[in-house]
């Protein structure tokens, strides 16, 4: 598959997710770039804005399986991971596969359950596996978490730990629909006997390894990679900031980056390519200093002013 035939592609899945999900096309670009980078999408939002049937369209319009968990304070990692289980008629404990074995995975309210149960996904997000009384289970591939957390400051959550933060490709925020997108929510709950809106499969669940390749073809001038550098390296040295961004988060900017540039149907990077990725890469793995945080600065407006401060490398556009 070519940089022109997965342009095409994303655009008939977002088309697809777009008629069953009231967002912006913009926030459901970010979810895709997550995909194409191979990594994972936190989202922080309010219940009721529709975040499951985002994370169930994606799933249906990719041709992948899914599953959703629900995070809570009582929950176990067995109930995550899945757990042996003695069989009586083979006198013999055999593996039971928890939720996790999907292909994308909705974990609902993340930040509910504690850190204990939250880690439970901290090895599955990075290798692709979980380990069950030392045995270990490789999960499907493709595998991608679709992870969303209450605003931190409402009460009964636990902040995700920073090498769990660090895991997520990108963080967005899915907003309220417009005005008219309320009013057509209220058109499809008048008929109560209505079926959910679906969503058809654009490919077949193995073809999205083929799609994922893609953005591996994408040039990016040295230019260019070393201005995803410099943002990164600007981020720790801002003085709200306690803990800037890790090497890994430099190398996520770089592959969202050529994610972005699939999504636009280019072979190559632009700087602005780079920028209409940076905030939402960057924002969940700044660590901010105690007196910035009770100012409540927000992490968004330290990446914007990070990426105000560095230069803009002039590249050629081909």
């Amino acid at each position: 598959m070519n940089v022109t035939e997965a342009a095409a592609t994303c655009d008939d899945v977002l088309d697809a997710v777009g008629g069953a999900v009231i967002a912006d096309r913009a926030f459901l670009e970010t979810v895709l770039t997550g995909v194409l980078s191979r990594g994972h999408v936190l989202l922080e939002d309010v219940p009721g804005t529709g975040k499951t049937l985002t994370a169930r369209s994606f799933a249906d319009a990719l041709g992948l399986s899914f599953k959703r968990i629900q995070f809570t304070p009582d929950l176990l990692p067995s109930d995550i991971t899945g757990s042996n289980v003695f069989n009586k008629e083979t006198s013999a404990f055999e593996f039971n596969p928890g939720p996790v074995f999907a292909n994308i995975v909705l974990a609902d309210e993340i930040n509910r359950a504690p850190p204990k149960t939250q880690a439970a996904l901290l090895e599955a997000m990075g290798e692709g596996q979980v380990t069950v009384d030392g045995e270990t289970h490789l999960l499907p591939d493709p595998f991608f978490v679709i992870a969303t957390q209450n605003p931190v400051e409402q009460e009964g959550t636990f902040a995700l730990p920073e090498a769990q933060r660090d895991r997520f490709v990108v963080k967005t925020e899915m907003g309220y629909p417009s005005r008219a997108g309320e009013r057509e929510l209220i058109d499809r709950r008048a008929s109560r006997s209505a079926q959910s809106p679906s969503v058809e499969a654009v490919i077949r669940g193995d073809v999205v390894a083929e799609l994922q390749a893609v953005p591996e073809t994408v040039r990016v001038d040295g230019k260019l990679r070393d201005y995803v550098v410099d943002l990164g390296r600007a981020t720790r040295v801002d003085e709200r900031v306690e803990v800037g961004v890790s090497p890994r988060g430099i190398q996520r900017l770089f592959e969202a980056a050529r994610a972005v540039a699939v999504l636009q149907g280019r072979d190559y990077v632009v700087p602005d390519d780079v920028k209409r990725v940076a905030v939402p890469v960057f924002q969940h793995r700044l660590v901010l200093r105690t007196e910035a945080a009770v100012r409540d600065t927000d992490p968004r407006d330290v990446a914007r002013d990070v990426l105000d401060s560095v230069d803009v490398p002039a590249v050629a556009s081909s």
